[in-house]
């Protein structure tokens, strides 16, 4: 078992720890930009190919990058570099291709930022098919 392997398997394991209750998630994909701001953790909404279709305010205050500077662009190229990796990308393209996305991992961004622990929950809700990348600072 290689390292992703058994980081994956912890995260397995921490899955059942989210921040986002299974009440909020389903809300998520009808949820007002007001609605999305209010909340304590960041939501980044996006395509099947990671263009960021709605960056919250938790988001765009934790990076330090405004929402319409980073609304259009690819999140895993552009906005988050130190995403562009088989952890994380990785794990949100293997998500798609199973077309099941309901995974929790703890991740550090690095990225234009001192280093910073988060927990990372990658969504899709089922009904409309929007994914969602949620982060909340650990």
């Amino acid at each position: 078992m290689d390292i992703i392997d058994r980081v994956r398997e912890k995260a397995a394991a921490l899955a059942s720890r989210s921040f986002a209750s299974p009440e909020l998630l389903s809300k998520l994909a009808t949820m007002s930009r007001a609605q999305l701001d209010a909340l304590d953790f960041g939501v980044v909404k996006v395509d099947n190919t990671g263009k960021i279709e709605l960056y919250n305010r938790y988001e765009s205050e934790l990076a330090s990058i405004e929402p319409s500077k980073a609304e259009g662009k690819n999140f895993f190229k552009e906005i988050a570099p130190c995403t562009n990796n088989s952890l994380f990308y990785g794990t949100f393209k293997d998500c798609l291709a199973k077309g099941e996305m309901n995974h929790l991992f703890v991740y550090t961004f690095t990225y234009k930022m001192r280093p910073t622990n988060v927990n990372v929950h990658l969504y899709r809700d089922k009904a409309s098919g929007k994914n969602f990348i949620l982060v909340q600072k650990r």
